[in-house]
């Protein structure tokens, strides 16, 4: 079973808007850190990993360490492929989204369906409460008479 944390657009869109997003390694953010980084609109994350993985393998190519180069360079590619998706949690955040839960489910579908059922059951049970205000014409009369603090009975002179 994965994990799916859902994350709900802002201004309280419907719940289909919602972008579920698995919190898991990710072999294509793995295999392809610019490339994934870029199609998540990741922009700046996108070119400082490209920026990385350049200098890195220039920098191992100018000492003769070739292998230190392309080492680095998967550190870079196997950070990408941990923290991926907590990247792509943290720009939504900074758009706005807040996030809604975690969802449990085997594949993204049953996730989505999960979702919108404990979304509805979450509807439900924060209908409002009604407004209880208190009808001026039942109110006691006004008291008459002296009274001291909690003695005075009301219609006893």
């Amino acid at each position: 079973m994965a994990i799916y944390v859902v994350m709900e657009p802002p201004a309280g869109g419907n719940t289909e808007d919602a972008t579920l997003v698995r919190d898991s390694f990710t072999w294509l953010g793995f295999l392809f850190s610019p490339i994934w980084l870029a199609w998540h609109r990741l922009w700046i994350e996108a070119l400082l990993t490209f920026a990385a993985m350049a200098a890195l393998s220039m920098l191992g190519e100018k000492l003769s360490l070739e292998w230190a180069g392309s080492a680095l360079s998967l550190l870079v590619s196997l950070y990408i492929g941990f923290e991926g998706q907590a990247l792509r949690i943290a720009a939504l955040r900074r758009r706005g989204w807040r996030e809604w839960g975690v969802v449990e489910a085997g594949r993204l579908g049953d996730a989505e369906v999960r979702h919108a059922l404990e979304a509805n059951e979450r509807a439900q049970d924060q209908s409002p409460m009604p407004h209880i205000v208190p009808d001026t014409n039942l109110a006691r009369p006004a008291q008459t008479g002296m009274a001291l603090g909690l003695t005075h009975t009301p219609g006893r002179p």
